[in-house]
């Protein structure tokens, strides 16, 4: 195992230029609080950015100008007065599959929403850490799919290349961070959502313990598949908006064990033993691994052996995971399509996810979540042995924009399990992942990896991804499409 360009200290792949001004989470915070910028001030680069973005980026479903900028103002005078909160005066954004007050949720849906009337949990707690919500990103119909693209809203792309997709389903999030516009975002994860659009858009992506961050108004989501998490460009960022998102609210149905996720990206992991896995759960259709990926996962084991961790081939025991993950998926998307205000607009694909979550929403859902304990004994036998599993975060580099339009359902599915078979199953156990930027394809394209653990044991892996960060420097990669003050958006010098 050898290192490439990549982690010997070039500055990426198309030679990018970062964003003037800070554009790190913790680094915004820092700034306000010291009087260097105000709240106002980030704000409105943030939505100038935004705004420049609309046509080459598709990011934001909402954006909330006006909204925000009152935040912000308030913020400063909070800030003058002494106050301080950990993202007090920092501008966020959220996936819009969770509820901003007087902003409807449509969660990638075609429509006219209502308006919420309250906050959802997990915005309420960002309020309370003092951030300002600048908008709600982008996401494919209720979810499904890998990618950030349909009828509502057009196509997310990817600053890397706009010519492919930033991923999905919280690809705006991702589009939004990797390009600038916001320093950090929230996504939800259901199937590798969070983790999938981190890796082919270069971030730190952060899949918690379900029940780490609420889902509240729901009591869980999609049947505990969907968990909310994070997206970031460092780990020492996502591990601040964790903190500043997780906690249950009164009614939720999973209340794992608090923790400081910034005290735990900052101490060592100590030597850990480390299994290296290429294998999947069994499914239906094929999952050929890309060698370029393989390569790239590969190089990183090889990182971690440089770091005094060993890294040892094999494969989880993963047994009959996907019969407890398609009842429970198809069963939560036919609960959200009722609910939408008219389903005849609905994709095809959708309706037909519905009529199967019908079919199944009886004994099968309720076997499924019955298999759930078996499924961890199985698959956690592994860490009687190991510390974490390294995986690949997808088997392919990231697909082009309308890859998959105008598909059927099951070719749809097909397709989706060929390029991302890896991340899944996660979200079947419940269990926390990470997922950390690998490098980059030939021509600039970015992939990544994954570092899995058992229940509650993301103190672990945000230990060993930062120590993985400290090596690798992947926060001086920029995309050469990336946001800039005096432009807004626009391409990199080269």
């Amino acid at each position: 195992m050898t290192d490439s360009w990549y982690a010997d200290g070039a500055a990426g792949p198309l030679g990018a230029h970062a964003p003037e001004g800070p554009t790190g989470l913790r680094e915004m915070a820092d700034a306000l609080a010291e009087g260097s910028v105000t709240a106002r001030r980030l704000t409105e680069r943030s939505l100038e950015r935004i705004a420049a973005s609309r046509a080459s980026l598709n990011a934001f479903r909402i954006v909330r100008a006006e909204a925000a900028l009152a935040e912000a103002d308030a913020a400063d005078v909070r800030l003058a007065r002494g106050e301080r909160l950990p993202l007090l005066g920092v501008p966020v954004a959220v996936k819009d599959d969770m509820d901003v007050a007087g902003e409807p949720t449509a969660f990638g849906c075609p429509g006219v929403f209502p308006p919420k009337a309250a906050d959802s949990e997990a915005v309420r707690r960002l309020r309370a850490a003092g951030a300002v919500i600048v908008g709600k990103t982008q996401t494919p119909e209720l979810g499904q799919w890998p990618f950030t693209e349909g009828p509502a809203f057009g196509e997310t792309r990817n600053p890397w290349n706009p010519a492919h997709t930033p991923g999905g389903s919280s690809g705006g999030s991702a589009a939004a961070v990797a390009a600038g516009l916001v320093p950090a975002a929230l996504g939800s994860d259901g199937a590798g959502s969070v983790r999938i659009p981190a890796a082919w858009t270069h971030l730190v992506g952060i899949k918690p313990q379900r029940g780490r961050i609420s889902t509240w108004p729901e009591p869980e989501s999609f049947h505990g598949l969907t968990v909310n998490g994070v997206l970031a460009r460092t780990v020492a960022d996502a591990a601040l908006l964790l903190d500043a998102a997780s906690g249950p609210a009164p009614e939720d149905l999973h209340r794992p064990a608090p923790f400081s996720a910034v005290e735990a990206a900052g101490r060592p992991p100590g030597r850990l033993r480390i299994a290296l896995s290429y294998g999947t759960a069994f499914t239906a259709s094929a999952t050929p691994l890309d060698p370029v990926v393989r390569a790239a996962v590969e190089r990183l084991a090889g990182r971690l052996e440089a770091l005094g961790h060993e890294v040892i081939p094999e494969d989880p025991r993963y047994g009959p995971v996907g019969p407890a993950f398609v009842p429970r998926a198809t069963a939560g998307v036919r609960e959200l399509a009722a609910r939408v205000p008219d389903p005849g607009l609905l994709d095809p694909r959708t309706h037909g996810a519905a009529r199967t979550g019908r079919l199944l929403g009886g004994p099968a859902l309720r076997l499924s979540r019955r298999a759930e304990g078996l499924l961890r004994r199985r698959t956690g036998e592994i860490f009687d042995r190991f510390d974490v599993v390294l995986t690949p975060t997808t088997a392919t580099p990231p697909l082009r924009i309308g890859a998959l339009a105008g598909l059927g359902a099951l070719a749809t599915d097909r397709a989706m399990i060929a390029a991302c078979p890896y991340a899944w199953t996660w979200n079947v156990l419940g269990w926390p992942g990470v997922g950390v930027p690998a490098g980059f394809t030939p021509d600039g394209l970015p992939l990544g990896a994954q570092l899995l653990g058992p229940a509650e044991s993301e103190p672990r892996l945000l230990a060993l991804a930062a120590q993985l960060e400290a090596a690798e420097d992947w926060a001086r990669h920029w995309p050469p499409v990336s946001a800039r003050p005096e432009t807004g958006l626009a391409p990199s010098a080269r």
